[in-house]
């Protein structure tokens, strides 16, 4: 069973990772809106949205099972790829938004748990971080095929893009009724409420999970929604068609990276991958963004080399710490604060982008992001005293 779901898994990540549309969406956004400031909220209300249904849905996970989780995802993120597509004003950006931040939430924890589950049926959880690199591999190969096409086909007509990228919606769709529900859950014998308290309680206890929860909370409220804005910056040194160039080598450094994380894990631990990661990826970006040049986008691309190994390497260590019962509805408790911080910074970004332009602003937001250095440190020493 556990190799047919992973078989599975990874053909569905690869078409989630197959959008043509996604290095373009800013631009996109902002040609149908009329500004920065209105193309990045569309940016924010992915997430706001995602935010509202984020416990609700790892509730369900936890309750339903993950399986049909994953196709009630699908079906929501197909009709938001057509509302995108069909584009006649911002306000159907604004549902088609709206219906792709409902199938992250869907998506949001549940996956990870899916494939935790898979594994744990097998008695297998000790080689998490290992499948889920090579798993989530095939998504960065995806976008660094579709990146370069997506930047190609969008400088002749941004609709042809569009649509073509409700292709792999239908794809997953598909794939997603064949996936076989994990054996090995632990059954929800509470009420909704009791259910949440107890998971709050989790991370109120652990002071570990508090930590590793608010550094992902922090990278994903900026660091997500800098890649999605980037190609608003590289449109300011490099001509429209190149546009995916710089994030198909970043997609597939970081497609390298998922691929061989297991193995760069057991090497040198998960804690101190995510030290030098933040390090080295924050550095980078201030250079390139703090003395913007043609190459600026070259070098942000060379981050994605620790960006595989650096997600696996934060996701297995919450993976855990999470109760079984609860795992779901803890990855969704914390993805539920880190979109919030994502809907909230996107205006900001995008008000900073109108005034400042979009290199000033990506350089603030990387200051911003700074203290979640400081955090990995703290767990770090922490780590180092038990040994």
């Amino acid at each position: 069973m556990y190799r047919t779901n992973i078989k599975l898994m990874s053909a569905f990540n690869f078409l989630i990772g197959f959008n043509l549309f996604w290095p373009i969406a800013i631009i996109y956004f902002s040609r149908i809106s009329g500004s920065f400031t209105l193309g990045a909220s569309i940016l924010g209300i992915i997430m706001l949205s995602s935010t509202v249904f984020e416990l609700p849905t790892g509730i369900l996970s936890d309750f339903v099972g993950r399986k049909y989780t994953i196709v009630l995802g699908t079906w929501a993120r197909v009709f938001a790829f057509v509302f995108y597509a069909t584009g006649f004003s911002y306000w159907f950006l604004v549902i088609g938004a709206i219906l792709e931040g409902l199938s992250r939430a869907f998506y949001s924890g549940n996956n990870d748990a899916f494939l935790y589950d898979t594994l744990a049926d097998e008695n297998m959880e000790s080689e998490f971080h290992e499948f889920q690199g090579k798993v989530n591999s095939t998504e960065q190969l995806a976008m660094g095929i579709s990146a370069i096409l997506g930047g190609v086909i969008a400088s002749f007509s941004f609709p042809l893009a569009l649509w073509l990228s409700v292709i792999p919606q239908i794809g997953m769709l598909y794939i997603s009724y064949r996936f076989i529900n994990p054996r090995l859950k632990k059954a929800v014998n509470t009420n909704v409420f009791s259910h949440i308290k107890e998971a709050t309680m989790l991370f109120i206890k652990n002071k570990k999970l508090r930590l590793l929860s608010l550094a992902s909370i922090i990278s994903f409220s900026i660091s997500e929604l800098k890649w999605g804005f980037t190609s608003a910056f590289i449109a300011t040194v490099w001509p429209v068609w190149a546009i995916g160039i710089p994030q198909t080598i970043s997609s597939f450094g970081a497609s390298l990276s998922f691929f061989f994380s297991g193995k760069l894990i057991k090497k040198f631990k998960e804690i101190n991958i995510l030290l030098f990661d933040n390090i080295y990826g924050k550095v980078i970006s201030l250079v390139a963004l703090g003395f913007p040049s043609i190459i600026s986008p070259i070098l942000m691309s060379s981050t994605s080399l620790l960006f595989g190994v650096g997600h696996v390497a934060k996701n297995t260590l919450m993976q855990k710490e999470f109760a079984s019962n609860q795992r779901a509805t803890m990855a969704s408790l914390n993805s539920f604060a880190g979109s919030l911080g994502y809907a909230g910074m996107s205006l900001v970004l995008g008000g900073l982008a109108d005034r400042m332009g979009p290199s000033r602003a990506l350089f603030i937001l990387t200051l911003i992001s700074l203290p979640v250095i400081y955090i990995y440190w703290i767990i770090f020493k922490d780590d180092r005293k038990l040994y």
